[in-house]
């Protein structure tokens, strides 16, 4: 009970980490500015950050929000990223053990939550994480589809975890090369054919480029399987708050609503709930 508990709490820190890290992204990569280099600094007054006011979620609270030299208000996004991380790490954890799932699911999950905020905030999706997520997916899936012809190799690597008897959980190893490189065509395929009939029909643009690649990013890591479901949750999502957002703005039509973190919503549900959604679907349907 001891280890597992000591166990949570790394997976927790490591969340924390690589969610500190995924704000240097969400702020600089709009930007254009290298995610490296200078070390971090207040936006405000450009003083640089100290490694003692930079520790993930204390140093927030320990600062009561505040840059310790001018005093200006520190963005409440900071906090819920790296909190974001840190239940997002702990929950992989918890379903996949220490692992290379882990691990990969957990880069895979950052990098649509570094999306979502990106493209909320300036409705833009960068190729830089969109493409190189691409090529990503095809080429874990590819490895997995590998590894899958060992059996020995994958308990070794603990990529056979059941939960308690009930359903798998999503696994790679599910998918084939082939249901990535699918997903990536369907997926990319399906939002651009969408894009272009909108505007010939409305003569307005409906669907941004970069949510075309998103879609086809989230096909090769998730499978064209996955599509349809991602698909209609984002749809039905983000129809429910963009209404209510409308209603409450008064702004009417006019608000343009970023589709790529209802999208990310959509791929993070069926990464985990995929499994159970579907075997819900065949059994009441089917």
């Amino acid at each position: 009970m001891g280890f597992t508990l000591l166990m949570n709490f790394y997976s927790v820190l490591l969340g924390l980490i690589v969610g500190s890290f995924a704000n240097v992204c969400i702020y600089r990569i709009p930007l254009g500015k290298s995610i490296v280099r200078p070390p971090s600094s207040c936006p405000q007054c450009g003083n640089r950050v100290r490694f003692y006011d930079n520790i993930p979620l204390i140093s927030y609270m320990l600062l009561r929000g505040r840059c310790r030299v001018c005093g200006q208000r520190i963005p409440l996004v900071y906090p819920l990223v790296e909190g974001l991380f840190g239940l997002l790490s702990l929950v992989l954890f918890s379903r996949y053990g220490v692992g290379f799932q882990y691990i990969l699911f957990l880069i895979f999950a950052g990098a649509l939550i570094v999306i979502s905020f990106i493209d909320f905030r300036h409705q833009i999706i960068p190729d830089v994480l969109s493409l190189p997520g691409i090529a990503a997916g095809l080429a874990v899936t590819a490895v997995y589809q590998w590894a899958v012809t060992g059996r020995d190799v994958l308990e070794g690597l603990n990529l056979t975890r059941f939960a308690g008897g009930s359903a798998p959980y999503f696994m790679m190893g599910e998918i084939t090369w082939l249901d990535s490189l699918l997903g990536i065509v369907a997926g990319g395929g399906s939002l651009f054919l969408v894009a272009v009939a909108f505007e010939y029909l409305t003569g307005k643009e409906g669907m941004g480029g970069g949510d075309i690649k998103l879609l086809a990013m989230i096909g090769a890591w998730l499978g064209w399987q996955s599509l349809i479901p991602v698909v209609l949750m984002s749809s039905f999502s983000g129809a429910l708050v963009g209404s209510v957002y409308l209603l409450l703005s008064g702004k009417g039509l006019r608000v343009k609503i970023p589709f790529g973190p209802f999208l990310a919503l959509g791929a993070l549900l069926y990464l985990f709930f995929g499994v159970t959604i579907t075997n819900t679907y065949f059994r009441f349907f089917a």
